[in-house]
């Protein structure tokens, strides 16, 4: 790369200065003879004066004759006359001392625009630094992507695990990366642009570094909100540096991470007016994809958890051409995650990775390094000598449920219909077949508004669901209700989250599913959620009003039926819900043993 000479402005002061000072002292000592006050006024008593020039302080002119040094010019200080008399009477030899004010002169208007000056770079640099108005103006159309080189980045294949598929897939570009000429030695091509899509904490910027580990090659990363600033084209042009600094430095990785902030699809701000700076940007990273030569030795990677929202232009073949999706582990994929990160703490003989993964069901890559992190952290705070599985089921809870709230007192009366609600829970789940296994029960309220909780954790992980598991989930979530209503024949508000989840199932059994015998196998809503499981989007609506009202009234069958079922186990085992209502406020939380003894009492499930 070729070096640029960069022009220091200081020099050209140094060099300024030092030029008038030069000048200063040769027109000060060339030509010009100091002469003491009583010569010159002797010089004018002989009539040898040609002439002067008088200011406040000094006389200056010319002789009528050269003096014996050749000179004709001479300057001296003026004294007043009758104080020169005084000291010529005495026979005192009056002399002038000329003051060189040059420099003084010089430093009054230098060193104020140098202070100016300073002051200025100093600003623009701070402002530049921080990236505030000043550094845009400083670095407009620079990419702001930060370097890794080479081996930088600290992370390779061995330290992502739970996602083998993403990887294998990756692998290829590594291969590419350290043999281009081998890798298409048959006419393939390595394609222009690499999407990791999945949902959040899966694995995706960390993905995108353990290639350029692997690969030992400059790692360009760069989050998609950067490109787009408060000064249209800036966006433009960063990708435009971002590209040209790649090929520069091929064979590279360019890694664009939340692709979505710049590549939201265009359609979605067509009425309201769009956002041109972005529009602009998208289209130049289109270009640069257009124009991008895999030859070069540049690999393009972007991350998002929000496919849907992509614009089409960007996902269409030539741009990005492959997707790698970097999905949540399953059971196989928690237990070598959590290999990964328990390394890194001092566990206790009871520990047991596989069971730690089965009690852990969905949960990302960040969910488990969270609760590894949680799980040392409790046992810090006991004082414990390692991290026991005691400390792991603690952490669970706690992420699950929220922070044990003890110093929030409940009335007599409260506990007991907590006690009641929970226990009703935890009965029908262990009446219904197929239900997953109660593990822990307690009236100790935790995070923001749950005065109790019941822990179910499946045994394995599930992807299909039958209706009668369905049916059988709304059950136990209306357990709860169900008890309140046997043993004190109201109903309370602490059923209002069990009730908007059961509506929820109810509503996707009739409207998605196609579950309901009277409306038939007709999905009636179209789901707008991302298959990563996103938010819910307002969905057009297209049925009639009739239906809507068959659509209600079946939702609300369903949820009848559950209810009805859950009122009908808890009926049949009142005395054992009475006896194990009082136990749970007597000791606060059943465990794993209690639940096993109370499942043993039931003998055969309704």
């Amino acid at each position: 790369m070729d070096k640029k000479t960069t022009f220091n402005v200081w020099y050209f002061v140094a060099a300024f200065a030092g030029i008038l000072l030069l000048q200063s002292v040769i027109s000060g000592y060339v030509g010009t003879k100091p002469i003491a006050y009583s010569e010159f006024q002797q010089l004018l008593r002989e009539n040898k004066v040609a002439e002067v020039a008088v200011s406040d302080r000094f006389i200056s002119g010319t002789v009528k004759e050269a003096f014996a040094s050749g000179q004709t010019r001479f300057s001296t200080t003026r004294v007043e006359d009758s104080f020169a008399e005084e000291l010529g009477k005495h026979g005192v030899t009056v002399s002038g001392q000329i003051e060189n004010t040059f420099l003084r002169d010089l430093m009054s208007w230098v060193v104020p625009v140098l202070l100016f000056g300073a002051l200025w770079y100093f600003l623009i640099r701070r402002m530049a630094g921080s990236g505030g108005l000043g550094g845009g103006l400083m670095s407009i159309g620079k990419s702001k992507a930060k370097v890794y080189v080479e081996t930088d980045t600290g992370v390779t294949f061995a330290d992502v695990a739970g996602v083998d598929e993403a990887k294998e897939e990756l692998q290829e570009v590594v291969d590419f990366l350290k043999n281009p000429e081998h890798y298409g030695r048959l006419g393939g091509r390595m394609p222009k642009g690499v999407l990791l899509v999945g949902p959040p904490g899966t694995g995706k910027t960390l993905l995108a570094k353990a290639v350029a580990g692997e690969a030992k090659v400059p790692f360009f990363s760069i989050s998609g909100s950067e490109f787009v600033e408060m000064f249209v084209g800036v966006g433009a042009a960063r990708v435009r540096d971002l590209f040209e600094q790649a090929r520069a430095r091929a064979p590279a990785i360019i890694f664009i991470d939340e692709l979505d902030a710049m590549g939201r699809s265009r359609m979605a701000g067509m009425a309201g007016g769009g956002n041109d700076e972005k529009e602009q940007t998208l289209n130049q990273l289109l270009v640069e994809l257009d124009g991008f030569d895999t030859k070069s030795g540049v690999v393009l990677l972007a991350a998002t958890n929000r496919p849907e929202i992509l614009d089409p232009a960007l996902l269409r073949a030539g741009r990005f051409d492959r997707q790698v999706l970097v999905d949540k582990p399953d059971k196989k994929g928690r237990i070598q995650i959590l290999g990964v990160h328990m390394k890194k703490i001092q566990l206790g003989p009871d520990v047991n990775e596989e069971q730690v993964a089965a009690l852990t069901p969905w949960f990302t890559g960040a969910d488990l390094a969270n609760l590894v992190n949680e799980a040392a952290l409790l046992a810090t705070r006991r004082n414990g000598d390692a991290v026991t599985m005691a400390d792991f089921n603690n952490a669970i809870e706690r992420i699950i449920a929220g922070l044990e709230k003890r110093n929030r007192i409940l009335i007599p009366k409260e506990r007991e219909v907590v006690a009641f609600h929970e226990m009703g829970h935890a009965l029908v789940a262990m009446a219904l077949p197929g239900s997953d296994p109660v593990h822990k029960v307690s009236i100790i309220p935790r995070g923001l508004g749950a005065l109790g909780y019941t822990i179910q954790r499946p045994t394995e992980d599930r992807y299909l669901v039958t209706r009668e598991e369905l049916e059988n989930r709304m059950a136990v979530l209306l357990g709860g209700r169900a008890a309140e209503w046997i043993v004190f024949h109201h109903l309370s508000t602490g059923a209002s989250d069990d009730l908007r989840r059961v509506t929820e199932i109810a509503r996707a059994m009739v409207v998605q599913y196609g579950m309901s015998p009277e409306l038939g196998p007709v999905t009636y809503e179209r789901d707008q959620r991302s298959f990563l499981g996103g938010m819910a989007m307002p969905a057009d609506r297209a049925y009639a009003d009739s239906t809507a009202s068959k659509i209600d009234r079946e939702v609300h069958d369903i949820a009848e039926r559950a209810f009805g079922r859950a009122v009908e186990v808890l009926t049949a085992r009142r005395t054992l819900l009475d006896a194990t209502s009082h136990k749970l406020l007597a000791q606060e939380t059943l465990e794993a043993g209690d639940i096993t003894a109370i499942a043993v009492e039931m003998k055969v499930p309704a």
